[in-house]
């Protein structure tokens, strides 16, 4: 028994025509073939959304308390609502040092709960300088 497996359209040159799809949510353009394109449209009721987007409207369906009580138009409008919030925030004022918070609270973080060896030592020491270094039965 053959399977029917839907090719995709090739122009005259025998390449795959593709064509450029901007997601409705974030706004991400993505290479896709036009049958691609006509399949997520359909599913989102005439929107176009990208891989990621389509994930979370799917994941806000499955958060929900039971999943027959939200309809794709009503997952999709909160993802839609969360995207423009996301893009209307504005940039932090100086991003370096946003990043170094973030690594500062991130080490800090690992520092409060360190991992277990199986021989119960640290496998790091202190020196006498700012870096670590290996201890002798760990060479």
């Amino acid at each position: 028994m053959a399977t029917n497996i839907m090719e995709p359209f090739k122009n005259k040159n025998n390449q795959i025509e593709v064509e450029f799809a901007e997601c409705d949510c974030c706004g991400l353009t993505e290479e896709c073939t036009p049958a691609y394109i006509s399949r997520v449209r359909e599913k989102f009721e005439g929107r176009w959304l990208c891989g990621l987007c389509s994930e979370a409207v799917k994941d806000e369906r499955i958060r929900s308390s039971s999943p027959e009580d939200i309809t794709i138009n009503e997952a999709l409008a909160r993802h839609m609502k969360f995207c423009e919030q996301f893009k209307s925030s504005s940039p932090p004022a100086n991003p370096t040092e946003d990043l170094i918070a973030a690594m500062r609270h991130l080490i800090l973080r690992s520092l409060d709960s360190p991992r277990k060896n199986n021989n119960g030592s640290s496998s790091f020491v202190r020196s006498k300088t700012c870096f670590s270094r290996f201890s002798d039965g760990e060479r």
